[in-house]
């Protein structure tokens, strides 16, 4: 299966299970692991990343990420609830 089989190109988001999923929600989520994890990030930017990472965790545990892959910083791993 490839991206465009589950979004196609022309669509930016799906409803599932009642809530609306967003196309970039798991490479925003990515992204902003990567900064709330880096020790040179500023103070604002890692609240920022955080409050973005905690809003997203309804439509990344509808799209079922964390039944698949598991935070290897136990620190996000329990910010996530995983």
């Amino acid at each position: 299966m490839r991206a465009e089989d589950i979004l196609p190109g022309d669509t930016s988001h799906i409803e599932r299970g009642g809530m609306t999923l967003r196309k970039g929600t798991v490479a925003a989520f990515l992204a902003n692991a990567a900064i709330w994890l880096d020790p040179a990030a500023e103070p604002a930017d890692v609240a920022a990343a955080e409050a973005a990472m905690i809003e997203a965790r309804p439509a990344l545990e509808a799209l079922a990420l964390f039944d698949i892959l598991a935070p290897r910083d136990p620190r996000l791993g329990a910010l996530m609830g995983v």
